[in-house]
Parts: structure tokens; sequence; C-alpha cells
């Protein structure tokens, strides 16, 4: 030591455990509870204890690494591993090894998983090394160096390490700060007197030296009590105006929503493709209760999505989320379900993974508490299991809601909503209704007096697709002709134009009557609803959607028959005489005179004729797909609809790949087919094809005449570019294939005779 005695080594041991200790109060607001401050003290404390038995047998720094790390696992184990130990304290391989790797990939899940992080023993590695360290090595600078100041640097870091690890909540910033300064100031300043005072020689002149340093210690002490009650009284208004960052923001970066699709837009697929398939199972289900697979609050004229405006933002979830409530706990499996959306219900306590894949699945976990809403971006497989804590909602009656105010919500906007829906929402809503009238007003409106129809084969036709020109259609029609997708969305946007806070979740829910249990989900459970947001109650589900069996072939009256008046008719006028044939026989002679001279013309044409067979046989074929290839065009190019002539001349270029020999997938969006393309033609503009055919199709309004020739020009471009990317031999084939020929024709037949004269662009590849 520096000779101070076992005093002055004493104080310095507790000065650095009071500045460790202010830094490591930091940790709180990201670990939640006490584990984290029962962690962080044994590290303080095992720093402490190490530092001072280093100091006192001076051992070399060597030496101190290996007793530290030895020490490390000997009481890590217990804290961030406790059922890996034997008896909870003896360490074990495997506990060993739990401590080794938390000590290295801790930091990263600190800053990635959501707060609370202390339920997830593994992170307690990171308070506990931060005391261990910081105290170690502040209580060695502290015993062995003369200068103070660098005791102060490793105490400083762990101040500042907290700070950076957290989130945007503070623990006690005020108090953090003050004790913090004033220790470390008042103990700089007494170590430097003491030095002082230590060097002075003659008894007497040490009696006045250590008189003057306690004066000057209690004077500093009183400053520094002033400028710690000054500094706490301005520190509220002073941090106010300053933003806390922290690493959290740097290293996660949030969700980039724009990268997943809407479920929505597949909703006609489950009901057509998936009916009868089990996509889940769910344990322990209420009867009644709704299982949710998104819920969508941004519509922009195109499409209703997953947006983050109204909630605050989707975070990593390590397992358990704040919140109180009683919870229930659900087991899903998916059986035949697949994709980036987890299902789940109510509010959300916990989400426990199980399975092989249940690492994956948890380190790409996603919720947004605001709207319930759960995504993992490895995507759910057949085979996969969790566990959730939920609270379930409290089903409200019309009763219960009456005079209750809608919540002030702040909404995402809402674009391109079709004039429709504001004349539809005053008429169903009804003049001067409000609250839940003008809601239940508009659940009967389109309930009541709409059809439903999924546009299967053998149903009325019913166009799938929610975009403007689809709602606008649905509320403009005599008969308003749809089924969850389009009722939902109707409903949502009429009470957005009233100013409703509203909603649209697309689920599952079995059908009235199923019991409480295990229930298995089908695709024909597939259900989207309305969610309306009241004071006081929350988020309430209503249902706009008519009754499966409410068809126009089953509701619609049948024309009834109105017979005409017999009228006497006039009699029928007599025949005029038959006129007969002229005498031909006197031409007989003449025509024996040419039979010779056509005799020889037929042996001719006739041998021409034979010759030319196999020539026909070759060549009438390949004229053949060529005319049906250029009738194709022109249909495709002449269609009535400017938005038909925009998807055809987008399956120009998919065919012509096709017939190129290009895979071209079956179930892809305009632009990752081009993203698909442009790796076989690199060089050619593909990608703004694709772009310029959305905004046409999915944009408000119908594309101008003008708008649908510049992308038929640019579809000639693209035709000649991937043509001149290939070879002579390969351009031939590709004219005379049938590739796309049979293709079309296996997309007709897939969708059936009813679907095929819908606007199919919008399922399907090239939508």
């Amino acid at each position: 030591m520096t000779g101070r005695g076992s005093r002055g080594a004493a104080v310095d041991l507790l000065v650095v455990a009071l500045l460790v200790a202010a830094g490591l109060i930091g940790y709180g607001p990201a670990f939640g509870g006490t584990t984290y401050l029962v962690a962080g003290g044994a590290g303080l404390a095992l720093g402490l204890l190490l530092a001072t038995v280093s100091a006192w047998r001076r051992w070399p720094a060597v030496t101190v690494a290996a007793v530290s790390v030895v020490a490390f696992l000997l009481v890590a184990g217990p804290i961030a591993a406790a059922d890996t130990v034997v008896a909870r304290l003896v360490p074990t391989l495997a506990s060993t090894r739990a401590v080794l790797v938390a000590a290295v990939h801790g930091w990263k899940d600190v800053v990635t998983l959501t707060p609370p992080v202390g339920e997830h023993r593994g992170v307690l590695v990171v308070p506990l090394i931060t005391g261990l360290v910081a105290a170690l090595v502040a209580a060695l600078l502290a015993l062995r160096a003369r200068r103070v100041w660098w005791a102060l640097v490793p105490a400083g870091a762990a101040f500042v390490l907290p700070i950076a690890l957290g989130s945007r909540d503070t623990a006690l910033p005020v108090l953090q700060g003050a004790a913090f300064a004033v220790v470390a100031i008042g103990w700089a300043a007494w170590r430097r007197e003491t030095r002082v005072l230590s060097a002075v020689d003659d008894d007497q002149d040490r009696a006045g030296r250590a008189a003057l340093v306690r004066s000057r210690l209690r004077s500093g002490a009183v400053m520094l009590l002033v400028t710690g009650v000054g500094g706490a009284l301005l520190a509220p208004a002073t941090a106010a105006a300053v933003a806390r960052h922290t690493l959290r923001e740097t290293v996660v970066p949030p969700l980039d929503l724009e990268q997943y699709h809407s479920p929505l837009t597949g909703f006609r697929s489950y009901v057509k493709d998936h009916d009868k398939d089990v996509l889940l199972t769910v344990q322990n289900l209420p009867a009644g209760e709704r299982v949710r697979l998104a819920t969508l609050d941004g519509y922009d004229g195109v499409v209703y999505n997953v947006t983050e405006g109204s909630s605050g933002a989707f975070a990593p979830v390590s397992g358990s989320l704040t919140g109180s409530g009683t919870s229930t706990r659900l087991t899903f499996t998916s059986q035949s379900y697949s994709g980036v959306w987890l299902p789940d219900t109510g509010d959300l306590r916990s989400v426990v993974f199980s399975g092989p894949r249940a690492t994956t699945l948890a380190r790409s976990l996603f919720y947004d508490a605001g709207t319930g809403v759960a995504l993992t971006t490895a995507g759910v497989q057949p085979g996969d299991t969790y566990s959730v804590d939920t609270v379930l909602p409290r089903t409200w009656t019309d009763q219960q809601l009456a005079g209750r105010p809608f919540a002030t919500t702040t909404m995402p906007p809402t674009t391109g909503v079709p004039d429709a829906v504001q004349a539809a929402a005053g008429r169903l809503a009804g003049a001067g209704t409000g609250g839940i009238t003008a809601v239940r007003n508009l659940v009967n409106g389109l309930a009541g007096t709409g059809f439903f129809s999924h546009g299967l084969q053998g149903e009325t036709p019913s166009r799938a697709g929610h975009t403007a020109e689809r709602i606008g259609a649905l509320l403009g029609a005599d008969q308003m002709v749809g089924d969850d997708e389009q009722y939902a969305v109707a409903m949502a946007l009429m009470a957005r134009q009233l100013g409703i806070p509203a909603r649209v979740v697309m689920g599952f829910y079995p059908p009235a009557g199923t019991p409480s249990g295990t229930v298995q989900i089908t695709g024909d459970d597939v259900h989207a609803w309305v969610e309306v947001d009241f004071a006081g109650a929350g988020w309430v589900p209503f249902d706009p959607t008519p009754a499966k069996d409410r068809t126009v072939t089953a509701t619609s009256p049948k024309p009834q028959s109105n017979p005409k008046p017999q009228v006497l008719q006039p009699p029928v006028p007599p025949k005029a005489p038959a006129e007969l044939p002229p005498d031909t026989r006197q031409d007989r002679g003449k025509a024996k005179g040419s039979q010779n001279g056509h005799a020889v013309w037929g042996t001719v044409l006739r041998a021409g004729g034979i010759a030319s067979v196999p020539v026909l046989l070759v060549v009438l074929p390949l004229a053949t797909v060529g005319l049906a290839k250029r009738r194709r065009r022109r249909r495709r190019n002449g269609a009535t609809g400017a938005v038909d002539r925009v998807s055809g001349g987008w399956f120009e270029v998919l065919d012509h790949a096709t017939d190129l020999g290009t895979p071209v997938p079956a179930r892809a969006t305009r632009r990752e087919t081009a993203t698909l393309l442009a790796l076989h033609y690199p060089d050619v503009a593909i990608a703004p094809l694709a772009r310029q055919a959305d905004a046409s199709v999915f944009g408000a309004g119908e594309p101008t005449p003008d708008e649908v020739q510049r992308l038929w020009q640019e579809v000639d471009a693209v035709l000649g570019g991937m043509n001149g990317s290939v070879g002579r031999w390969r351009r031939l084939r590709a004219r005379f294939s049938v590739r796309s020929l049979r293709a079309e024709r296996a997309r007709r037949r897939a969708v059936g005779t009813v679907a095929a004269q819908a606007p199919r662009w919008r399922r399907g590849t090239g939508r």
C-alpha cells in the first residue's frame, strides 16, 4: 500500500464502494427488480476483497487477473446460472459454460432485449462484471497509486456504462450524480491534504497543518453540500431540454415494417386454399375468445397495414413483459401455419418458445404493447410451439358502453380514402348520433344490408382486395357483396371519417358454440373485425360482416312472372309458286371438253399438297403458337379497363421470361418478381417497370391512356433488353415456346371461372 495505514486504506475502500455503487444503480430501469443489485453488489464486494488481498500480498498483475477470473466463475454460477449449479452454490461444467457464454453475449442481450431484462438470468453477469472490474481496478489504484485521480477513471466508467446500456428511463439521476461528485471531489481533496500533512516532519508544524486541513475540509464539505443541493434543484429543469440517447437505439434499430406485407392482403387465400387445413392448435382457449394475427391501423388507399403510429414501437422481447392483471396460460402449436406474424390474444405478459427453434424464435421476437401485435423475423413454421401468459380482454355490452366517450387516441393518418366512404358514413351512422349508437349503426348498416361472398366457384362474384377502388365499388353498388376483408375495412374507414378511433384486426375464431379447451383453427376460421377505443374500456371488437348464410341467391326475392296477353296472329300468307331451274342438259357437252384440262391441274395440286404435308406439320404448329401469342398481346393491350391493360403489360414480361426458360415464382408480388428477374437480366430495367405497374394498379383512380401507353413502351423496351441479353438460338426457341401458354392456362384453371373474370393482378403473380 502507499504507507497511509489501515485507516486510510479503509477510507479508500469505502469511497470506492460508494462511487461504484452510485454507478450500478443506473442499471435499475433496464433490469428491473432487485436481482441486478445482488449481482452488482456481489461483484463490488468481490472486487474490493481481491484488491485488498492483492495490495497486501503485492501480487503481480498476472496473478490478480488469474485469481479474478477463477473467483468470477465461482460467484457467477449461482447468480447467473442458478439452474445448473449443485445445491445452489457449487458450480459445474454446465454453469461454467453458461457463465462464459453470458460474459460474451450478455452485453448484446442487455441492449437488444425489451426491458426489464433482469428475468433473463444470463444478463446478470453484466452488473456482476461491472462491479467486479470497476471495484478491483479502482481499489488497486487507490491503494497503490499516489494520485487519486487515476482511481476515479474506472469508477467513472462504472457510472457511465449503465447509462449507455440502459433505456430512456432513468433511475435516480440527481442523487447518483450529486453523490458521485461530492464523494469524488471530497475524497480527492482529503487525499491531497493528507499527503501534504504526511510530508511535514516537525510536530508543531504538523499540528498547525492538521488544524488547517480540518478547516479546509469543513469548508470544502459545506461548499460541496451547497453545490449538490443546487444541482439537485436545477437538474430537472436542465435535463428536460436534453434528449437521452443510449446504445439501445443504435444497436437495435427500429423494426422496418415495410419489409413485411400486410396479412390482410392474403385474407382470401386462407378460405380458398386452406379452408379445411388445420393451421393452429390452441390449448386452453376460452369459449368465444379470438386469436389475433395482426392489428392494422394505417391505410394508404392500397392496403390496410400494421404501423407504429398509434402505439409507440415494436421492441425485442426478453420473455416477460410489464403489466398487471390476472393472466391465463395458452399454448399455440403451428400445424400448417407459416409467417412472420405470431398468433396471440389479449395483453401479453410473457412468451416462451419450445422445440428446436426456440432460441431462434425468441431472439427474433418483437412486440408492440399498444396493438398487441407480435412478430418474429425468423418466421413461424409448422411444428413450432410457444406458450403465452396473457390477460384476456373483458367483454362489453352496448348498455355498459352507453354514455362512454371515445378515447383520446392518436391514430395514423388515412390517405386515398374514396369519396363513397364519407357519404356512406354519414348515411349509415345517422345525423346527431355519437358514441356506441353511431358505431352500432355502422355495424348494422353493413351487416344488415350487405351480402356475404368469398367470390369462390359457385358463389356470387366478389373481388378480393381492399383498395380504394374496391371499397368505393362496395359502398356504391346497388347490392354490397364481399367478405370480412371488405366490410371491416369499410367500417374502419367510415369510423375514421367520423372521428372515431378505429382499427382493423385480422385473426381467427372458431364457430359459435365451440367449447373451451384445445381448439383447432382452420383456414375457414379466418376473420377480420373492427376495434373501437372507448374511454375506460379500451379497444372493443365489432363485427360488421354479414352472416355467411346471407347471400344474394338466398336472400334476394325471385322476380315474379308477368305473362303477356295473347294476341290473335294474322293468317299465314299463301306461298309463291316455286321457280324451276333452267335446263342444263345443253351445257354438258361443253363441260366434258374442259374436264381434261382440270384433271392435269388437279394432279399437280395433289402432288404439291402431298409434298407440302411434312412442311405443314412443322410450320403449322409454329405459326399457331406465334398467332396465339400475338392474339394474346392484342387482347391484353386492347383490354377495356386501363388497369387490365397495365396488368397485361406486366404479364407480357413474365410470359416472355417464362419462354426464355427463366423460372418465375407463382405467388410473388411484382417487386419480388422483378428482384428475381434482375438476377438473370441485370442490365434490363425490370424493377422500375414493376414500380410503375404497382403505382398504376394500386393508385387512386384509373391510370390515364397516356400512362398506359408509356408503360407498354417500357414493356417493349424490357422485352428487347431481355432478348438482347440471350443468344439467337434461345430467342428463336422462346418465340415458339408454349411454356407461357401453358402457364396462362394453368392460372386460369386455378382461379376458376368466376375468379378468372375478376382482376387477378391483386392476387397471384405480378399483383
